[in-house]
């Protein structure tokens, strides 16, 4: 037998030895651990008693009710038919803001073109005019190869809305 196959089984049973009463020590210490008395449970603790509170409406105003100044100025917001359509489908680049995605290109078949745009997840997109983009109900009505142009429907804080541009560039 050569002296280099005479070592490697020395070491493989030392090995198998040293595996072993390693595994007699575990063993020893679970049975240990497992014989103990288990300590006792911490109490629940107490729950605090809130105090009630109830709305006396003598000569308030009712806050679930708008006052005559609110009434008048919802009733003096004019809207020149510009609103978001409720029932319309979301798209899928409709649940990231507009700052977050990015255009990396354009695909163009006869007269049909189509943006490349990456989400913040890196999952790439196509979208077409009449795709919307954005938070705030943007639909593109072009897409040139150097960026895409959309107009979004924003509140105007006085419970209409109104139309903005804008566009997302492409980014190399």
């Amino acid at each position: 037998m050569s002296p280099r196959l005479f070592f490697a089984m020395l070491a493989s049973l030392a090995v198998v030895a040293c595996e072993s009463s390693r595994m007699t020590d575990l063993e020893e210490y679970a049975q240990g651990v497992m014989a103990r008395e288990p300590g006792p449970i911490e109490p629940l603790p107490e729950i605090k008693q809130i105090d009630t509170f109830v709305y006396a409406p003598t000569k308030k105003r009712d806050p679930f009710v708008l006052d005559r100044k609110s009434v008048q100025a919802a009733a003096a917001t004019v809207t020149d038919g510009i609103a978001p359509d409720p029932l319309r489908r979301k798209e899928e680049l409709e649940q990231f803001p507009l700052d977050s995605l990015t255009m990396r290109g354009t695909l163009k078949q006869g007269d049909a073109i189509w943006a490349l745009v990456t989400t913040p997840e890196n999952t790439l997109h196509h979208a077409t005019v009449g795709n919307y983009l954005g938070k705030n109900n943007g639909q593109i009505i072009r897409i040139t190869t150097e960026k895409i142009e959309l107009t979004e429907i924003v509140s105007d804080g006085g419970g209409g809305w109104r139309e903005r541009q804008a566009a997302v560039a492409l980014t190399q």
